[in-house]
């Protein structure tokens, strides 16, 4: 497998610029329809989070192979861990959490890490369906 180009954004409030250039590469990578729009929808989720609950600093990048589009959105603080993101979806009475349930159900991948200077979120999209490495 090969990676093809990086490209890497700040997180800043003007969110319709950072999906249309996250749409942009996605679809210059082959990736369309509605796999496109919950790829969209699950990075501007995780940009939102950034901006709300991580000190409204980070990054995205993305990238592809042969095989997936991949989304990594990361922060300074380092509070988020998988074992925020929930596998049933909260009720309508929880105070949080639906961000990362909808990141989770939307994309073919989804993790969590906590490292030395913040969180990764990682939303993974598969090119072609069924296509696994």
């Amino acid at each position: 497998m090969r990676t093809r180009v990086r490209h890497r954004w700040t997180i800043t409030r003007d969110l319709s610029a950072l999906r249309g250039d996250i749409s942009r590469y996605a679809v210059d990578a082959g990736l369309t329809g509605r796999r496109l729009d919950d790829l969209l929808l699950a990075a501007h989720e995780a940009a939102v989070n950034v901006l709300r609950h991580a000190g409204g600093e980070g990054t995205v990048t993305v990238w592809h192979d042969d095989v997936y589009v991949t989304v990594d959105v990361t922060d300074r603080c380092g509070l988020l861990s998988m074992r925020d993101a929930r596998r049933e979806r909260p009720d309508g009475n929880a105070s949080g959490g639906l961000g990362l349930w909808l990141m989770r159900e939307l994309c073919d991948e989804f993790t969590i890490e906590q490292r030395a200077g913040g969180s990764r979120v990682r939303l993974r999209m598969l090119l072609a369906t069924g296509a696994l490495p």
